[in-house]
């Protein structure tokens, strides 16, 4: 992902007032690895119900405000976006309002992804035994690419649904 300032961030939100994306406590830009993640996602350090990601759809940045829908369960759940089972924090339940007439009257698209939106570290992970059998480079990287790529599709498909209202 390319690295994005605080100004570019504030003003890529679809589904938020520009008081919301300006009164959003962003996390420490500096400190982002930005080589390393697909989309930014955060965790709004004075309101704790409100999540943000920011990731790339069709050339341009989106920026999404997702609210949590209550703490996570307690039992495992397969992230949508990452599609795996999240050791540790778990895959939470998250909605969004839809962008434009539609989410001002109240209308929202729910998902299950990471609570600490970790996906992108998740799809870098060398894969679980049960997941691949094998030692070849070449396979594992295939592999690995593979699902780079579906974390990309499935959470900017995401983004587009909410974009669409």
């Amino acid at each position: 992902m390319d690295p994005l300032t605080e100004a570019q961030i504030r003003a890529c939100f679809v589904n938020a007032t520009k008081g919301d994306a300006q009164r959003a406590a962003l996390p420490d830009l500096d400190a982002v690895p930005w080589e390393d993640i697909d989309l930014l996602g955060w965790q709004d350090a004075r309101k704790p119900q409100l999540h943000y990601v920011v990731l790339p759809v069709d050339g341009e940045t989106v920026g999404l405000l997702l609210r949590g829908t209550g703490r996570p369960p307690e039992r495992k759940n397969l992230c949508a976006w990452c599609e795996d089972v999240v050791d540790g924090v778990r895959a939470a339940s998250f909605v969004a309002p839809l962008a434009g007439p539609s989410g001002r009257r109240g209308n929202t698209k729910g998902t299950a992804v990471c609570a600490d939106f970790r996906c992108s570290r998740n799809v870098r992970r060398a894969p679980a035994a049960f997941e691949l059998r094998t030692e070849d480079p070449a396979l594992l990287a295939y592999h690995r690419e593979q699902r780079i790529a579906g974390l990309r599709e499935r959470s900017s498909g995401f983004a587009r649904a909410i974009m669409a209202g």
